[in-house]
């Protein structure tokens, strides 16, 4: 594994992976990568119907995101400096998994794993997550408009998922520490000493790589 600190936060929508990554990235002095998403231009037609709009969401999602994380493969990792990602990529499987049907979803994972295939693994995963009535309040907090009829139900499910992605990297994965934080107990936008733990937390695990 890489020994150039790569990180990412994840986490299903509304749990503050841009606000921790961006904290983490200023207190690193890292690059910080953040996903496109009011850019998709699919987006508002998703979330009004997601049957007709899927693969186009995913697809669009998962051609940035490669072009992203090549570029700070080549620009930042490849020359031994550090990232901070609010996102990694292995998430587009969690979001299509439910969202395509089976046809779509077999051409779409055909896609993923040739454009994936040689991509950087972060060396440190930070993984928040919450209760449903934590990300909906955060969600509603920030006021994305194209969020508004977001499905609790698919919302929940996502949130289900990600647990489940998650057991499943750690058991694929063992050489990556995965850092857990509950966004129901930890409110690190409001109180910078929760924020200073996690920064602690993570500059250990690194640390353990140098």
């Amino acid at each position: 594994m890489n020994k150039t600190p790569f990180i990412a936060v994840e986490g299903p929508i509304g749990v503050g992976k841009t606000s921790l990554s961006s904290y983490i990235s200023k207190e690193l002095g890292f690059p910080l990568l953040k996903e496109i998403v009011e850019e998709n231009p699919f987006l508002n037609k998703f979330y009004d119907n997601q049957d007709e709009w899927s693969f186009q969401t995913e697809m669009f999602f998962l051609c940035n995101r490669y072009k992203q994380l090549h570029d700070i493969q080549k620009h930042h990792l490849n020359q031994q400096q550090g990232v901070v990602a609010d996102y990694h990529i292995f998430k587009n499987t969690i979001f299509a998994q439910q969202t395509l049907h089976n046809g779509e979803y077999e051409k779409y994972m055909k896609i993923y794993d040739i454009l994936t295939a040689d991509m950087p693994v972060p060396n440190v995963i930070v993984y928040l997550n919450a209760s449903l009535d934590t990300l909906l309040k955060r969600i509603s907090f920030r006021g994305r408009s194209f969020e508004e009829n977001i499905d609790p139900n698919y919302l929940q499910t996502l949130s289900n998922d990600y647990e489940l992605f998650m057991k499943c990297f750690k058991e694929t994965h063992p050489e990556v520490p995965v850092l857990f934080f509950s966004g129901d107990e930890y409110d690190f936008v409001n109180h910078s000493e929760q924020r200073t733990h996690i920064l602690e937390k993570i500059k250990a695990e690194l640390k353990k790589q140098s």
